[in-house]
């Protein structure tokens, strides 16, 4: 059949109530005691056609949709499309898709993205909540579907949530250059009220007042890579003795490094780089970069926990699951001792 093919056609054909058709396609068939024989015509029919639900009106019927909504600033960032390649494999094992979206830091878009995924009657949300979008989500939340928010938080909000020690991580990675006899260590960061890069900042700055250092901070208007690259040029000319600088994401790093060969200068052989958030090129830097490493896996199983907890009915909808999870310093070449 060339058109889209209804369960009335299928019941049509085999001279049969649609009812049947649909209790046999929805896997009832033994609780309707519903014959073997005709709930294999049925089945056998609806292979050689290739009849497709509808997976909304099926939703709308049962209640659930078995898709989950998964919305970030870029997923195309190392930390994120590893955190979607984990939840996916998670949500499949239990039946569950995952529709994948970015709001490239565009509050109209994300409320856009937001309205869909309700129009989709989406099971529960996965969200790096974007800066601005503090209501809306809270407003989400309150109608009692499953939210589990992941890398930021929002203190006063109620909610569930998965993130890492941001400040402590910081902190210690502050304290390793120092005990390494760095003394003049920048922070570079972006200009943002999320939590998680307000927290990355506070360890920076209680590692540097307890050891009764200067503190320089950077802190970039972000707009792009090129932006970033000239205020982090400017930032290491006018304070030039710096001995160590620690990047408060992977991104901002990237940008950090370019901007080092901008300046023609081997700039690691005079200033220590420590990257927040590791993965895989900053290994293969040379020398290799000292970066904090969240802990990926830990942090997509405690979201899908606590989400699939939710959708089973295991956590009451106003009780709130809150993880912190301790991150990792992976030591390189990048921070070795000074002599």
């Amino acid at each position: 059949m060339t058109t889209k093919i209804k369960i009335k056609d299928i019941a049509d054909e085999l001279k049969i109530s649609s009812t049947t058709v649909s209790f046999v396609i929805n896997g009832k068939a033994k609780e309707k005691n519903i014959s073997a024989a005709v709930a294999k015509k049925v089945l056998d029919l609806v292979a050689e056609w290739g009849y497709q639900p509808n997976s909304l009106a099926k939703s709308l019927r049962t209640g659930k949709s078995k898709i989950i909504g998964f919305l970030v600033d870029d997923i195309s960032e190392p930390f994120f499309s590893r955190i979607a390649r984990l939840i996916d494999e998670k949500a499949s094992e239990h039946g569950y898709k995952i529709l994948f979206s970015s709001t490239r830091n565009n509050n109209e878009k994300a409320k856009e993205l937001l309205q869909i995924f309700r129009d989709r009657h989406v099971d529960g949300y996965v969200i790096a909540l974007p800066e601005g979008l503090e209501a809306e989500v809270e407003r989400l939340i309150k109608t009692e579907v499953p939210v589990v928010l992941f890398d930021r938080y929002v203190p006063g909000m109620e909610s569930d949530y998965v993130v890492t020690n941001n400040d402590e991580s910081v902190f210690r990675a502050t304290q390793h250059l120092v005990e390494n006899g760095y003394k003049n260590i920048g922070f570079v960061t972006i200009e943002t009220e999320q939590q998680q890069m307000l927290d990355r900042l506070l360890g920076y700055e209680k590692s540097i007042e307890e050891n009764g250092f200067k503190k320089s901070i950077l802190k970039i208007e972000y707009k792009n890579s090129e932006n970033s690259i000239k205020e982090i040029t400017t930032f290491v000319k006018s304070n030039t003795k710096l001995d160590a600088v620690i990047f408060a994401a992977n991104y901002i790093c990237m940008d950090g490094l370019r901007a080092f060969r901008q300046l023609d200068i081997n700039s690691l052989n005079k200033i220590a780089v420590l990257s927040f958030d590791d993965f895989e090129l900053l290994e293969f830097y040379n020398p290799p970069i000292t970066a904090i490493a969240q802990p990926i896996e830990e942090i997509a199983e405690n979201i899908m926990k606590i989400l699939l907890s939710k959708l089973n009915g295991n956590i009451k909808a106003l009780e709130h699951k809150q993880v912190t999870l301790p991150a990792l310093l992976n030591v390189r070449g990048s921070t070795l001792k000074r002599a």
